[in-house]
């Protein structure tokens, strides 16, 4: 039997497959059970390069799951991490070190260093980084605050991206947050604030180390035409992977449209 999927052609071109060094795609778990993610993975485990498990959730699972839920992950090449805000606390309460060799004794592929609550100040910032790849971990760091009344400039957020790289950080991830408004790069309405990112990209060495949190499909739309199919993209919901993933090719009339004159 032909391939389903190979029908057609991919609209947009330039989409990398896994293992890809670009294009990343984060999930953002607000729970999901050991049933829910294997059919998850069953469907659409090509489509996703990480897993967070979003907040503190992962302080809430019943014994032996949270670890099977890891394991399952990592054996679909994806990794997995903690959500920020867990982070935070174990840092409030003076707990890093042990924070970070029980995510290590978890299983973890990787770890979250970020302040969108909190206020962290540069040494233990970099502290937290370098102990973390030190480990063994896969470190994203990300930069901007949660609050609406705490938004820092285009200028601040660069500056701490060029810290957190040279600290180790493999990719810097944009609060988002999972509403997408209100917040960094998005107004009250999750449109992008054009005049913020267009500073933003004239302060920054390199883009493909960002990863925006986009969680609205607007939001991803206007980012793959910006940046192209490669563009990293996370807080993405998981109902929502294979959407993506043909906004991404051109598979949906939002992208497709973009296409049309190119085919013609």
């Amino acid at each position: 039997m032909d391939s389903w999927r190979n029908m057609v052609a991919f609209p947009l071109s330039g989409r990398s497959y896994k293992p890809r060094k670009n294009g990343l795609t984060m999930v953002l778990d607000k729970g999901l059970g050991l049933g829910e993610t294997n059919d998850l993975l069953g469907i659409a485990s090509e489509h996703i390069d990480i897993i967070k498990l979003g907040f503190g959730t992962s302080a809430l699972y019943g014994d032996g799951v949270l670890q099977e839920k890891v394991e399952l992950i990592k054996s679909r090449g994806i990794d997995i991490y903690p959500g920020g805000t867990f982070f935070e606390l174990a840092v409030a309460q003076g707990k890093l070190i042990p924070f970070l060799n029980l995510a290590k004794q978890i299983g973890f592929s990787a770890i979250e260093v970020s302040d969108g609550t909190i206020n962290l100040d540069q040494e233990t910032r970099f502290k937290a980084i370098t102990l973390a790849c030190d480990m063994g971990f896969k470190v994203f760091s990300e930069v901007g605050k949660k609050d609406p009344s705490q938004q820092v400039s285009s200028a601040v957020l660069a500056a701490q991206i060029e810290k957190d790289i040279e600290a180790g950080a493999s990719r810097v991830i944009i609060e988002g947050r999972e509403f997408g408004t209100n917040v960094t790069l998005y107004d009250g309405n999750g449109m992008v604030k054009e005049h913020f990112l267009n500073e933003f990209l004239e302060r920054i060495s390199d883009p493909q180390l960002i990863i925006w949190e986009a969680p609205l499909k607007q939001q991803q739309q206007e980012l793959i035409l910006r940046f192209g199919p490669d563009v990293n993209l996370g807080n993405i919901a998981p109902q929502e992977i294979l959407s993506l993933e043909a906004l991404r090719v051109g598979l949906r009339g939002d992208t497709l449209r973009y296409c049309i004159g190119e085919m013609s």
